[in-house]
């Protein structure tokens, strides 16, 4: 896949895209379109990274701050105090369904233990 046809990719280009909720300029965020949770947000570098096993040594300052900016959509979304999961899904086997790295931030109910 191009970074041309990735949709992802196609978000990070638009800086008017209706679905982004937040963006900067390394990262967006928008509402997942099939949400697992009442709050189900998807944070997204703007640097196409098909998976973890893109990143590198150059990647750390964008991976650190996909979580800085997970933390700060938490508390918008009044999550922060009562918890939420982050999750990332590595391969298809994992369920990453778009080859475009992402961190799903999921929250509004008690989510239970993971495996």
């Amino acid at each position: 896949m191009t970074t041309s046809e990735c949709i992802f990719c196609g978000m990070a280009r638009n800086p008017t895209h209706e679905s982004v909720i937040y963006r900067d300029d390394r990262v967006f965020v928008v509402k997942d379109i099939n949400p697992q949770a009442p709050v189900h947000l998807l944070i997204i570098p703007n640097m196409h990274l098909n998976s973890l096993a893109y990143v590198g040594p150059g990647q750390v300052p964008v991976m650190g701050h996909l979580f800085v900016v997970a933390e700060e959509m938490a508390r918008r979304e009044g999550a922060a105090l009562n918890g939420y999961r982050l999750s990332l899904n590595q391969g298809e086997d994992a369920g990453q369904a778009i080859a475009h790295l992402h961190l799903h931030l999921l929250a509004g109910q008690p989510l239970g233990t993971m495996g």
